[in-house]
């Protein structure tokens, strides 16, 4: 797979057969609630793919150039190895220093495999309309994050600010604030490289590129702790995304796009479904042989 950034059998008829105008509206009734579940699962899966910042270089490459080539070989790794890893990063040589492209993935750490290589291929397909021609690009999703570029990047920490975003107060709430900082300290505290929790109503995120090594990820994401308290205050939900982490928090309730700041995990979201479409299943099949019993009996009274 290359990515360019650019550039039936007839149903036997029954013996004993069921009124049509009874199965239509059985079959019906079934389809109706399999309708009326089905978004739950969409927005579960969908929530990865959300957009929260995108980046480019201002140095330019021309088409066709051996850049470009070099480029698109390194998209595709990223892609394939999302497959099967949460991180990696590659380097694709070229002739000299300024064609040779490199470039990492990372996923969030809950996502599944599956949730991972569809989040980096999604990121893939945008970064290059929102990059074109340039040298270097990154994008951030929700699930996952990909960065790019000819100049070294790689295994270097790097604490700039790229993204920060503050919810509106909800005043000093002293309550609050102690399960915000409690949370807070609970991800700071946590270690690895990507760490979730929450207190009451309050849940937390970090997460950290898997090029730093362990005390480099524990001074960034301290940093992004650090940021988060002294410029969202009481905020109600803060983001701090740095070159190489960041850290966020959210509040239940907060005005604000449920899908950009909801942290728990959706993982049951496939099962559920699954669960409630056999639940349905399995009633109308009783349904169905409830009237096909009934007909029977109603004819042998006969």
């Amino acid at each position: 797979m290359s990515f360019s950034p650019f550039s039936s059998m007839p149903m036997a008829k029954l013996r004993n057969t069921i009124a049509p105008n009874t199965l239509t509206k059985t079959i019906s009734f079934f389809f109706s609630l399999l309708a009326a579940t089905a978004p739950s699962l969409s927005s579960a899966t969908s929530a990865s793919d959300v957009f929260v910042f995108g980046g480019c270089s201002q140095q330019k490459f021309s088409p066709a150039s051996p850049y470009e080539s070099n480029l698109n070989s390194l998209l595709t790794s990223l892609v394939n190895s999302a497959t099967y890893s949460s991180y990696n990063n590659f380097t694709v040589m070229g002739s000299s220093s300024s064609d040779t492209a490199r470039g990492l993935f990372q996923c969030r750490g809950d996502l599944s495999m599956p949730d991972c290589a569809t989040c980096v291929a999604r990121a893939v397909s945008q970064v290059g309309p929102l990059c074109p021609y340039t040298c270097g690009g990154a994008l951030q999703l929700a699930g996952c994050y990909i960065k790019y570029d000819n100049v070294s990047f790689l295994g270097q920490e790097d604490k700039t600010v790229v993204l920060k975003k503050c919810g509106p107060s909800e005043g000093y709430n002293t309550d609050g604030i102690s399960r915000r900082d409690a949370v807070l300290s609970g991800l700071l505290n946590g270690g690895g490289y990507f760490r979730a929790g929450g207190s009451g109503d309050v849940q937390g995120m970090g997460q950290c590129v898997g090029d730093l090594t362990v005390s480099e990820c524990q001074d960034c994401v301290g940093t992004a702790i650090g940021r988060l308290k002294n410029d969202c205050g009481t905020a109600i939900f803060g983001d701090m995304f740095l070159t190489k982490c960041y850290a966020r928090y959210s509040t239940d309730g907060g005005q604000y796009n449920a899908k950009s700041h909801k942290y728990k995990t959706n993982y049951g979201g496939e099962r559920t479904f699954a669960i409630i479409i056999g639940l349905l299943a399995a009633v109308v099949l009783l349904i169905i042989f409830l009237l096909f019993l009934r007909g029977v009996c109603s004819r042998g009274g006969k």
